[in-house]
């Protein structure tokens, strides 16, 4: 299956003419397209950014099976369920592997472009926090990603089965002269995971409608589908989640400091006595 994704070049590419559009766009006295290709051109650089990362590493990549091994054994230690049994609960059922497939390859850009649209048309006055806690999530999942860990299919010695390139929908490139390409050595920690919990709560903040509650589904899914088709392992899911958190952290703790500068700056109003003695100077 051909990768849904764009490659770090023609991200990078898409994005510079976003920005020169934005740019033009400024100049012809149009706000709110200036704005619109402004912040979709941030987030390609982004996604270039992330693709880019996938091809680089600080570290040799000798040792991203020996970390996923330790990974998977340091689970079985703490009692998490082993994901090897998960996928093999669903091998058996081809459609649903296919589907499983597709939902990795597709759906977590897909909904996060969608969210951040929705959220920028609809509600401009939010769209600023969910557009810095992406940035914030995804700058340091990137930074964690330069050491290089292998994900779970390609563990089979585990009991775990790359079901992708079995189906013929691997998004991935294969070896390079027999050497494992590092874009596929970046499974600690997920984005997969850091943005689909993103992504609900956004919707779920940000919504007032009853129905936003379904948005609960795309994590819940996303999650079986990261283990079922072994691309992840749990601990993956569980470290993005807390660098989603400590986005969130960080975010409260600016607004809150803004709050303060902002209430410092006032203008208090003077009291009787105050004005009694500005009237006799």
């Amino acid at each position: 299956m051909q990768n849904l994704t764009l490659t770090w070049q023609s991200a990078g590419a898409v994005s510079v003419g976003l920005y020169a559009g934005a740019y033009a766009a400024a100049k012809g006295r149009k706000p709110a397209l200036s704005a619109l290709l402004r912040e979709a051109g941030t987030l390609l650089a982004l996604f270039a950014l992330w693709q880019l990362v996938g091809h680089l590493s600080v570290m040799s990549t000798d040792h991203a099976l020996d970390r996923a091994s330790w990974i998977h054994h340091t689970e079985q230690v703490i009692g998490l369920p082993d994901e090897a049994s998960w996928q093999k609960a669903v091998t058996p059922y081809p459609v649903l592997v296919r589907l499983a497939n597709y939902y990795y390859a597709a759906m977590h850009f897909a909904v996060m472009l969608g969210v951040l649209l929705w959220v920028f048309v609809r509600h401009r006055e939010r769209y600023a926090w969910v557009r810095n806690t992406v940035v914030i999530t995804t700058a340091v999942c990137l930074l964690v990603q330069f050491i290089p860990v292998a994900p779970p299919r390609m563990l089979p010695e585990s009991g775990f089965v790359d079901v992708a390139a079995q189906y013929g929908q691997s998004v991935y490139g294969g070896a390079v002269g027999g050497v494992l390409v590092a874009d596929q050595l970046s499974a600690m920690p997920s984005v997969h995971v850091a943005w689909c919990v993103l992504a609900a709560v956004a919707v779920i903040r940000v919504s007032r409608s009853s129905l936003r509650w379904v948005m609960v589904l795309h994590p819940v899914l996303t999650v079986a589908v990261v283990v079922v088709t072994a691309n992840h392992f749990w601990l993956d899911g569980i470290v993005a989640v807390a660098i989603l958190l400590l986005a969130y952290a960080v975010l409260a703790v600016a607004a809150r400091r803004r709050g303060r500068a902002s209430a410092g700056t006032e203008v208090r109003p003077l009291s009787a006595a105050e004005e009694r003695l500005e009237q006799v100077g």
